[in-house]
């Protein structure tokens, strides 16, 4: 079977405004700095930095689930305490890094006023999924 090219990328960088962070992204409870990559890549990727706003709701506490090819999430600043099923309860802190396979049903359950996290994700277009 033949492989479909993969699109051309061309080179991006981002450099940090505070005004590029915008509530225009998957979640309400969070900004978005959009990172340029899933433009510089056609959609093969989308990279961003999220800041999750507080307080933690029942909003964000809703389970759910996503179907990217890969979804990888570096810990910014401060800390986000989640729920992973077959994993248990995870406390993810500065520096903490993980990857979350497709699927994978998950809960928020809270976080810091000041979380900030970087989420790369395979492809740039990809479905979430309520799991209650």
């Amino acid at each position: 079977m033949l492989k479909a090219a993969a699109p051309e990328q061309r080179f991006a960088v981002s450099h940090l405004n505070e005004v590029d962070f915008k509530p225009d992204g998957l979640r309400s409870y969070a900004l978005y700095r959009d990172l340029g990559i899933a433009a510089a890549t056609g959609g093969l990727c989308q990279a961003h930095v999220i800041r999750l706003l507080s307080p933690c709701t029942d909003e964000v506490r809703q389970r759910h689930a996503h179907e990217p090819e890969l979804q990888l999430i570096y810990v910014l600043r401060g800390w986000i305490k989640n729920e992973f099923e077959g994993e248990g309860i995870q406390m993810m802190s500065a520096g903490s890094c993980w990857l979350q396979p497709p699927g994978i049903k998950h809960t928020v359950l809270d976080y810091s006023a000041d979380a900030e996290l970087l989420e790369i994700i395979v492809p740039a277009d990809f479905k979430t999924i309520d799991a209650d």
